[in-house]
């Protein structure tokens, strides 16, 4: 999970924003999965997820 979110993370920063929507996609889905498993809150996932989307979309402005 952390690793995705990293990969995420890096893909904001170089700008490269079909990168980081691929990257986006991939984390938000493990992301449900491990809050849907219990492992983290749903709270938590939903924050990260919120988060790493608004930077995703101000790439584009």
């Amino acid at each position: 999970m952390r690793t995705a979110i990293k990969k995420t993370v890096t893909a904001i920063e170089s700008g490269d924003k079909a990168q980081a929507q691929e990257a986006l996609d991939t984390v938000s889905s493990i992301l449900d999965r491990y809050s849907h498993k219990g492992l983290i809150h749903r709270n938590k996932a939903a924050r990260h997820k919120s988060r790493l989307n608004a930077k995703v979309k101000a790439l584009s402005s």
